[in-house]
């Protein structure tokens, strides 16, 4: 690569279970390609950074954990009283709330260094608004479904189908726009509070934010999401990124390599969701099956807050590639990134969603026949009968390979690194709202 090809990427993305492994993927492959990235994320991503092949640097005025570990949760969706309240804890802790302080940064990380283009997570709005502020080249990746779908896929939220009716379009519709109000409550002041301290116009909606990136990438599979037809322009699906967290530790099966039974993963949120007692109902359920499991805590849960059974062992990590490749079938929290891999290696799902876009990501695997769904708190002979039903149907199993099958062409396919370089080598810049 000559000098003129080479660029420099910054990429700004948060600990926030799933968000930052799949980024990592993508610089990973710009740096194989010549490329100079730098890294702006929590302090305590800087090892797996760095481990990509990237520069890192640490948010110094926005929320930066300094662990993985629940301890440094920056919010806690799981605490509040309602889904909604969830939401808008989130929204208020980390991706509006300190919007100006991750504008501040950004801004102070370009004035030290520049960049050909920012590649931010979609949820970082005080980013993109400091990025506008600048003129600065932006694209956003987002590393699960879209936030705010395009219409005529169902909101986000509830988990919903997609509509068969005219009725039920209607009552999509009319969710969707309540949805997005009650996000622009909770988000569009403390962000329109930023942007004026940044000499921006005011935006009507947080969704408005988006216009100043030259596109929306969508790290998922086009097959597996609801996704619109047409699609409309400026976004782009790149397929998912299947890597591997840089922390997961080395595995060897703990079981005899003669056992016949079939192997489950199990694998929660890497972020806390108060879900200890949730994984322990999976764990009694398996008990009495013809069945062994493995189960990663990924550093959410302790492993002195369960009890395991004879046919189960219990881990901290483990590469889910490695477990997922001998597994007959996963259970999860719905996590996108989980969800991706179980499908890539052609395992049906047991999907328990906790909240954020689970309900959503489970929603999808069930419409595909690729695995069931149950609410976190179903019981231990729920759990059971839904286990035994995966194993004993293999229509599940051949739904999850036909998914997956699909899931890994598109993500060998990928055209992120082209998207990302043209985009850095563009002359023009998108405009800005800058106020007069």
């Amino acid at each position: 690569m000559t000098d003129t090809q080479r660029k420099s990427f910054l990429f700004a993305t948060f600990e926030g279970g799933g968000s930052v492994t799949p980024a990592l993927g993508v610089v990973e492959q710009l740096v194989a390609r010549g490329h100079d990235v730098r890294v702006m994320s929590d302090a305590c991503n800087r090892p797996e950074s760095e481990a990509s092949g990237a520069r890192f640097v640490p948010w110094t005025r926005a929320p930066s954990k300094a662990e993985r570990s629940r301890e440094f949760d920056t919010f806690h969706d799981w605490a509040q009283a309602t889904p909604f309240d969830g939401i808008v804890n989130v929204f208020n802790a980390l991706l509006t709330g300190p919007a100006l302080a991750f504008a501040e940064d950004v801004r102070a990380e370009l004035a030290r260094e520049p960049a050909d283009l920012v590649v931010a997570n979609e949820m970082l709005f005080g980013v993109h608004a400091g990025c506008e502020s600048l003129g600065q080249k932006l694209a956003l990746l987002a590393v699960n479904i879209h936030l705010f779908p395009p219409e005529g896929v169902p909101p986000l939220g509830p988990g919903l189908h997609p509509a068969r009716t005219e009725e039920e379009k209607a009552e999509h519709e009319a969710l969707r726009a309540s949805l997005r109000e009650a996000l622009d409550g909770a988000g569009l002041p403390a962000l329109n509070w930023a942007g004026a301290a940044l000499g921006l116009d005011p935006i009507e909606t947080l969704e408005h934010q988006y216009r100043h990136a030259a596109a929306m990438m969508l790290a998922t599979s086009r097959a597996f999401d609801f996704a619109p037809d047409p699609v409309p322009a400026g976004l782009h699906y790149v397929g998912p990124v299947l890597a591997e967290p840089k922390w997961a530790a080395p595995w060897a099966s703990p079981f005899a390599a003669d056992d016949v039974r079939p192997l489950a993963l199990v694998s929660f949120s890497t972020t806390f969701q108060n879900h200890a007692g949730d994984l322990q109902r999976v764990i009694d359920a398996m008990a009495d099956l013809p069945m062994r499991a493995v189960v990663t805590l990924g550093g959410s849960i302790r492993a002195s807050e369960l009890a395991a059974s004879d046919n189960v062992v219990v881990v901290d990590s483990a590469p889910h590639h490695q477990v997922m490749g001998q597994a007959a079938l996963v259970v999860s929290h719905g996590g996108h990134g989980t969800v991706m891999k179980a499908l890539a290696n052609g395992c049906p799902l047991l999907v328990m969603p906790h909240g954020r876009d689970q309900n959503d990501n489970a929603a999808r695997v069930e419409a595909r026949g690729a695995g069931l769904m149950l609410p976190p708190t179903a019981e231990v002979a729920e759990i059971r009968a839904a286990l035994a039903r995966l194993l004993a149907d293999p229509s599940f199993t051949e739904r999850a390979r036909a998914l997956g099958a699909e899931v890994v062409r598109e993500a060998h396919a990928s055209p992120v690194i082209g998207l990302l370089e043209g985009m850095a080598g563009a002359r023009s810049l998108p405009g800005t709202r800058c106020a007069a």
